[in-house]
């Protein structure tokens, strides 16, 4: 790294979300106060609008600069996202900025919907990407020609970087500030933020996802709350479905139908989520573990966390246990 701070652009565009600018500003700007004596980064909010001033989630902030600015250097750019993110395929402006200046970043990226804004301007195609996960879906609808991770926290292509939902952003600065200064830096500033260190960027977005699947409907919902409440019990299908007065056929298509997953899927998501909560906080034995989450043996929740986030219990507890 050079003995200049490196300068972190923000790119703001009108109603983004608070938490995708102030997530990662706190995150580099908590590596400058760790360092004291050296500052390693100077963040800057830059609007993508002639104004700089921006309202924001019922708030109004002022950025550094917009791209109507003198060009001044960049060493990492991001792009914050927004629930008015159909707003990114009329800016023709910052489409022109962004491909005219993206040879100059040494990394580039987007937190959340911010994606959109960077497939504007044509530079997903052929890139693997991810946004929140509600988004996905649409994002790979729009951007056909980009590999679409619907369910990572974050992921990186070369130098561009794009991370799920909202919080995600702040795991995608922990990386980066760990890819530029180390691990032990980031952990410091993880710690200061009371986050974990970095969840792996193949982690799954399941906290949120499981409890966006919560269906509306009454049975399915008692099903879905009866399953989280009896982890360890027999949560089979032909189980499932008297536990909701139905047949096998008829509670697999209406519990699919509403959740839109599989009753299977909800089981290990749900086992998987609680397993990771006894893992970072606990030294619990692993067949305790598995046993207590509903998995007849260690090697089934292996294979489990291995499909579902990318890394087995033992690398998670490693990674994530809160009194390592």
């Amino acid at each position: 790294m050079t003995d200049k701070p490196l300068t972190i652009a923000i790119a703001v565009p009108p109603q983004a979300q608070s938490l995708d600018i102030s997530g990662p500003l706190a995150a580099f700007r908590e590596a400058d106060r760790q360092m004291k004596e050296q500052s390693l980064y100077d963040v800057k909010l830059i609007s993508i609008v002639k104004s700089k001033t921006i309202d924001i989630d019922g708030m109004t902030i002022s950025a550094h600069a917009s791209i109507y600015d003198d060009d001044f250097p960049i060493d990492t750019l991001l792009v914050a996202g927004t629930h008015a993110y159909e707003q990114a395929f009329g800016m023709v402006d910052f489409h022109q900025w962004l491909r005219g200046r993206i040879t100059t970043f040494r990394r580039y990226g987007s937190v959340c919907t911010g994606a959109f804004f960077i497939g504007a301007a044509g530079l997903l195609n052929g890139k693997q990407v991810t946004t929140h996960w509600q988004q996905a879906a649409e994002l790979a609808r729009r951007y056909p020609e980009a590999h679409v991770h619907d369910d990572d926290i974050y992921v990186q292509d070369g130098a561009l970087c794009t991370s799920a939902g909202i919080t995600a952003g702040i795991d995608l600065s922990l990386k980066l500030i760990e890819d530029d200064y180390g691990r032990q830096l980031a952990l410091k500033v993880a710690r200061q933020l009371v986050v974990f260190l970095q969840r792996p960027g193949g982690q799954s977005q399941f906290s949120a996802h499981l409890a966006a699947q919560i269906s509306d409907k009454s049975t399915v919902q008692s099903v879905q709350q009866w399953i989280l409440d009896n982890l360890d019990a027999d949560l089979s299908l032909p189980v499932l479905a008297d536990k909701a007065a139905m047949s096998v056929r008829n509670f697999s298509r209406v519990f699919r139908d509403d959740a839109e997953i599989t009753p299977a899927d909800f089981v290990e998501l749900a086992r998987v989520d609680a397993a990771k909560r006894l893992l970072e906080c606990s030294d619990t034995v692993l067949q305790r573990v598995a046993s207590q989450c509903g998995f007849t043996n260690v090697d089934l929740m292996r294979r489990s966390f291995i499909r579902r986030i990318g890394i087995n219990p033992s690398d998670y507890r490693r990674r994530f246990c809160r009194s390592i």
